[in-house]
């Protein structure tokens, strides 16, 4: 399909290794995963990928606490994100929307159905 990047932050290990299986089945050449907004950090300040796929609710530092830290260290700026998560609240789906990198809000659970929707027209 691509050979585009994947960075998915989660702190639930299921939804991470079934998101990397299947972005992986989709053609995906990496996909990685980090477990709170802090470790997410801590790995793009080495390496931005194409795209994250960001939860909101996370111990240490959550999807927003996250999407403030990457503004005011300026990292990954070209870095598409996907809300990934639980929630369909319409304050979360508003607060998501006020940051420019974040292209879409998905309720869980990602399916292939999903993910083709979101790449369709940006890969």
């Amino acid at each position: 399909m691509n050979k585009s990047t994947v960075l998915l932050v989660d702190d639930d290990e299921i939804t991470n290794f079934l998101c990397k299986k299947m972005l992986t089945e989709l053609g995906f050449q990496s996909v990685e995963s980090a477990t709170n907004g802090q470790e997410a950090i801590k790995c793009l300040q080495h390496t931005c990928p194409d795209f994250i796929f960001l939860d909101i609710k996370m111990p240490v530092m959550d999807g927003f606490e996250f999407l403030e830290e990457l503004k005011i260290l300026a990292l990954c700026q070209h870095t598409k994100i996907i809300m990934l998560t639980s929630s369909s609240r319409e304050k979360e789906i508003k607060q998501a929307s006020a940051y420019s990198n974040v292209i879409d809000f998905v309720v869980k659970p990602l399916t292939k159905q999903k993910a083709s929707h979101i790449f369709k027209h940006i890969i």
